[in-house]
């Protein structure tokens, strides 16, 4: 069976609906975060993960982006989460580091079940595509928080921002497909010496 999940998610703020599937590819993706630069990262990520996102987002951006991109982060975490079930077999780890230019990300995943995000990241420019890089930052933060996941972002090089964010989207999306990968050795085991992901 597919590993999938539909989270839906409504505050004051914001209303975020977001369907993944781990095992069936990126070919009917659809974005509507109401924020084209965000949606272009997101697809960029499925794509390189190889996953099938679907994401439908309405928030205050008369105000700014920040709660739409954070309780995006927050609902994609729990899709994720949620697709991936008890984790039997799952390869865990993963990493990837992606060029894109002049631009060199490496973003190294651990779904440990506990949440923690090393953000090494020191961008050239203040926004892209206008938004603020910083939250970018608060949409990782806030995925690793509800997925239960250790992640590390490190931007090596880049001198465009919209390069940098771009390379980061991809390798993340590349560590994330060999992490949630089945690993054939495992089988039905948990990839852990304390027999639990949490």
């Amino acid at each position: 069976m597919p590993r999938e999940a539909t989270i839906q998610r409504e505050t004051k703020e914001t209303k975020v609906a977001i369907q993944l599937c781990l095992d069936n590819g990126p070919a009917d993706n659809c974005l509507a975060t109401g924020l084209p630069f965000f949606d272009h990262m997101l697809d960029a990520m499925a794509r390189h993960g190889h996953f099938a996102l679907k994401i439908n987002a309405a928030g205050d951006l008369e105000i700014d982006p920040h709660h739409t991109m954070e309780d995006i982060g927050l609902a994609l975490g729990q899709a994720l989460k949620g697709a991936l079930g008890e984790k039997r077999g799952i390869t865990r780890f993963g990493s990837a580091a992606v060029p894109l230019d002049e631009a060199l990300a490496r973003v190294v995943v651990d779904l440990s079940g506990r949440p923690c995000l090393a953000w090494r990241c020191a961008f050239p420019e203040a926004l892209a595509g206008g938004i603020s890089h910083r939250l970018f930052h608060e949409f990782f933060q806030a995925l690793a928080n509800t997925a239960g996941m250790t992640l590390h972002v490190d931007l090596l090089a880049g001198e465009e921002n919209h390069h940098c964010l771009e390379a980061i989207f991809k390798a993340f999306g590349r560590a994330l497909r060999m992490a949630v990968a089945i690993d054939p050795i495992l089988a039905d085991e948990l990839p852990s010496t304390k027999g639990v992901l949490e």
